[in-house]
C-alpha cells in the first residue's frame, strides 16, 4: 500500500456528541477510536479550503481513513509545505475513502459564503464510495447529512480524520488556482490562490473582477465599481 501506514493507536476517549470541540495540541484518533469501539464503523472527516479568498471556489474534502493503515505525518495543512501536503495527498487517496467538491463563485455570490461552504461538504460526502455513520466536521456548523454530525472547533488540530481533509481540500483548491492563473493571467493566482494579498488587490484595480472573483465581497465590489466608473469616465 502507498506510503508509510501505521496501525492506529488505541488509546481512545469517548467522544463528544454536541457542542464545539475546544482545540487540541494535535490531531489525534481519539474521537475516531472511541467511535469505533462503539461499533460506527465508518467515520468520515470533513473540511474545507478557500473561504476566505476573494477568487476561486470554496472546495471540501470528506475522507474515510483506513484505521489499519494510516500515512504518517498527517496533520492541520497549514502547518505542512506545499510538497508535505503533495506527498501526503497522493497517500491519502491511496488508502483511504475520499471525497471532493466545490463550490463556485457563481454559487458563493447566489447563496452566501457559509451556505455554498456546507453545501460543497454535503456534496463532498455523497462523493464516498460508503456512506459514513458519523461525520466530524470542522469548525461549529454541520452540513446537512443523513448521518450523525458533531462539530469541532479547530478540527483540524483535534481530529486525525479531520486533518486528512484538511490537505485533500488545499491540496485541489491549491490546483484549481494554479490552472486559473493560467486561464486569466495578471491576477496573480498560482501565488496567492486569490487571498486579499496586496499584490492581489493591485492587479483587481488595475484589472477589475474576472468571471472567477466572487463579486458578493466587498474588496470584489469596490474594484469592480472602480473599472466601471473608469469606463464611463472614458466614454
Amino acid at each position: 500500500m502507498a506510503g508509510g501506514g501505521r496501525k492506529a493507536d488505541r488509546k481512545g476517549a469517548a467522544a463528544r456528541t454536541s457542542g464545539p470541540i475546544k482545540r487540541q495540541e494535535v490531531p489525534t484518533l481519539e474521537m475516531e477510536e472511541a467511535a469505533w469501539r462503539r461499533g460506527t464503523a465508518i467515520i468520515a472527516g470533513i473540511d474545507e479550503a478557500g473561504r476566505g479568498p476573494l477568487a476561486g471556489p470554496v472546495v471540501a474534502a470528506a475522507v474515510v481513513l483506513d484505521h489499519g493503515c494510516i500515512p504518517d505525518g498527517i496533520t492541520d495543512s497549514k502547518k505542512l509545505t506545499a510538497p508535505q501536503r503533495e506527498h501526503l495527498f497522493d497517500q491519502i487517496l491511496a488508502t483511504a475513502d475520499v471525497g471532493i467538491a466545490i463550490s463556485d463563485p457563481e454559487q458563493i455570490d447566489r447563496d452566501n459564503i457559509l451556505a455554498a461552504t456546507l453545501d460543497a461538504m454535503r456534496r463532498a460526502v455523497l462523493e464516498l464510495k460508503s456512506p459514513p455513520a458519523l461525520a466530524l466536521v470542522d469548525g461549529n456548523r454541520s452540513p446537512r447529512l443523513a448521518c450523525e454530525c458533531i462539530t469541532v472547533v479547530k478540527g483540524d488540530l483535534t481530529s486525525m480524520s479531520i486533518a486528512a481533509a484538511s490537505i485533500m481540500a488545499k491540496v485541489s483548491r491549491d490546483r484549481i488556482m494554479t490552472r486559473l492563473d493560467a486561464l486569466y493571467p495578471g491576477y496573480g493566482f498560482a501565488r496567492h490562490k486569490g487571498y486579499g494579498t496586496a499584490e492581489h488587490l493591485a492587479a483587481l484595480a488595475r484589472l477589475g473582477p474576472s468571471p472567477q472573483h466572487r463579486r458578493s465581497f466587498k474588496p470584489v465590489r469596490e474594484a469592480a465599481a472602480g473599472a466601471h466608473g473608469l469606463q464611463v469616465a472614458q466614454r
